[in-house]
């Protein structure tokens, strides 16, 4: 099992120079990911240091005495709270981002008769050896300068409980991975359960927020705190950080509880791993569904065009397609977040509409790496890109239309429920300006998404495994979606200029009004210039594109 396990981690390490060997692009992220590692430790051992200058007691405005660095102190309650959410929000990570298709995939090892457990356990330890773990186990190690003065026995538990924590995250992000892929089987089921695993991870992310704009953060004392730590400390997810404040009060029979704990969590991990692996293995292929077409679907009703074609192929795919379906899923819960943060106040409702039509045209400025190889068929057939332009446009612009007047009505709802006033005329008058701007935005995001899904392209998962990442191109895919987000908002530049002078000049009241035609006609001007220039573009590149889309499906396999 070593020798396997030593094999594998070798070959990551090797597959990872080979890599950067071929690819400039990849050689900067790596570098880029390298800076980023080395400043997390730095930042984690600058702040333990820090931390560790502070007094162990101080006194709260009533003169109580408050412990700080002691065993269930602030210090305490913050390590153990924050290092299970850490340990959480790894898992949704690796569950989204990296998934079934990291280059060490289990799959690819079919043909070579490698034991499950051997296998399993050498994918564990190359998950280990890879840049984020070393980076936590050197972060976390690095976190004992908080705890100098308190002796060697809490020095010495702090540095075991950075490496038991690294294992413990890796254990339970492999059963994540292992139990979504194995136990998720159809499309259908996928599709639904990416859905779930996004909303559910945007939530986790936003609920400090909401904790903290609504006041609940603030109206629980430290005994509370002390007793969701105390909760916490006893789960996998928070043991390890609580080892060093057991080392600090002697108590050594808690402490080998909680490593006990963790042991048994590594045990239960491994083994459900290496079952998802075998199931895998014995039922791939078996009793796979067959899916019958019922007539011709949306190319029934669209225009009998190359462009009514288009957009009854977009249609399609949108139907089908889990990944694209969270472009309409997260405005609404962009709506419901907010409408939780507004204190009453109902601009905090309204201005949502900006947001979301913000991000309405995101996956559409990648749309074609969605299609895949299917655009083929469109150069087969030569369509123009002006041709294509047009038929996506019309699909989008459709679903923004429909899709934002659905989310104003929902508005006028909350605004309502918030504050008590249900169809007050400046109410009515401050929604409708807020969803000509959104819908302005949403225009111009989508024309400016007509260019980049043209020239600034990078890889997506494949429609049957939208939990996998497609390895390769690593810092485009962080970067180019930037420049879609940024290019939006930008070239709404002529709305934002009016909307300054009216602030300056006092405007009140209807005059406000005035900003619906002026954000409308920036929207619709930018969505044409888009649609014009994106169409020449795919002109002047069509073969590169092929050429791209061939080369970023053979990294989904």
């Amino acid at each position: 099992m070593i020798k396997t396990a030593i094999t594998l981690v070798r070959l990551r390490w090797t597959l990872t120079l080979a890599t950067l060997r071929k690819s400039a692009w990849q050689t900067v992220a790596y570098v880029f990911s390298a800076v980023l590692a080395a400043g997390t430790i730095i930042g984690t051992g600058v702040l333990a240091w820090f931390i560790g200058i502070l007094p162990p007691f101080t006194v709260n405005a009533d003169g109580f005495p408050l412990n700080i660095l002691g065993s269930g102190g602030i210090v305490n309650i913050v390590v153990v709270l924050v290092g299970a959410t850490m340990t959480i929000f790894i898992g949704f990570i690796q569950l989204m981002m990296l998934g079934e298709g990291s280059t060490m995939n289990p799959r690819k090892f079919a043909l070579y008769g490698i034991a499950d457990r051997n296998l399993q356990f050498g994918l564990l330890l190359s998950g280990l050896s890879g840049i984020p773990a070393l980076t936590g186990v050197a972060s976390l190690m690095l976190w004992t300068l908080a705890y100098r003065h308190m002796g060697p026995a809490v020095i010495i538990s702090s540095l075991l409980a950075a490496v038991l924590a690294v294992i413990t995250m890796m254990s339970i992000s492999k059963l994540l991975i292992a139990l979504s892929t194995t136990l998720v089987t159809s499309k259908r089921g996928k599709g639904a359960f990416y859905i779930f695993i996004v909303l559910t991870f945007v939530i986790i992310c936003q609920l400090p927020n909401i904790l903290v704009n609504s006041g609940v953060a603030f109206s629980l004392n430290t005994e509370t705190w002390g007793a969701a730590t105390t909760i916490v400390a006893w789960t996998p997810f928070g043991a390890a950080f609580q080892l060093p404040f057991d080392a600090l009060t002697g108590a050594w029979a808690v402490l080998l509880a909680r490593i006990a704990i963790l042991a048994v969590t590594w045990i239960v991990c491994f083994a459900v791993c290496t079952w998802c692996l075998r199931h895998e293995r014995l039922t791939i292929g078996a009793n796979s569904p067959s899916e019958t077409a019922k007539g011709i679907g949306a190319f029934a009703w669209m225009p009998d065009s190359a462009s009514g074609a288009v957009s009854a192929r977009l249609i399609t795919y949108l139907k089908r397609d889990p990944r694209q379906a969270m472009t309409f899923a997260m405005p609404v819960l962009f709506l419901i977040i907010f409408a939780f943060q507004a204190h009453g106040i109902s601009a905090v409702v309204w201005q949502s509409l900006i947001w979301c039509g913000w991000f309405m045209s995101v996956v559409e400025s990648n749309g074609l790496a969605y299609d895949g190889r299917g655009f083929t068929m469109e150069v087969i057939a030569g369509v123009r890109g002006r041709t294509d332009r047009i038929g996506r446009v019309r699909v989008y612009v459709g679903i923004m239309v429909v899709y934002m007047v659905l989310l104003h009505l929902a508005g006028i709802v909350l605004v309502g429920a918030l504050t008590g006033r249900w169809a007050q005329p400046d109410d009515l008058a401050t929604g409708l300006i807020f969803l000509a701007t959104g819908m302005g935005i949403a225009l111009s995001g989508l024309g400016v998404a007509e260019v980049t899904s043209c020239v600034l392209m990078y890889p997506v998962a494949s429609m049957d495994k939208p939990f996998s990442a497609p390895q390769g191109r690593a810092m485009a895919q962080g970067f180019f979606p930037f420049v879609y987000m940024l290019g939006s908002l930008l070239l709404m530049l002529p709305t934002g200029i009016v909307a300054l002078v009216m602030l300056l000049t006092g405007a009140e009241g209807g005059m406000w009004l005035a900003i619906i035609p002026v954000a409308l006609a920036n929207g619709i001007g930018i969505l044409a210039l888009g649609t014009w220039l994106g169409g020449k573009l795919m002109d002047a590149r069509m073969l590169s594109i092929v050429a791209t889309l061939d080369s970023f499906a053979s990294l989904q396999k």
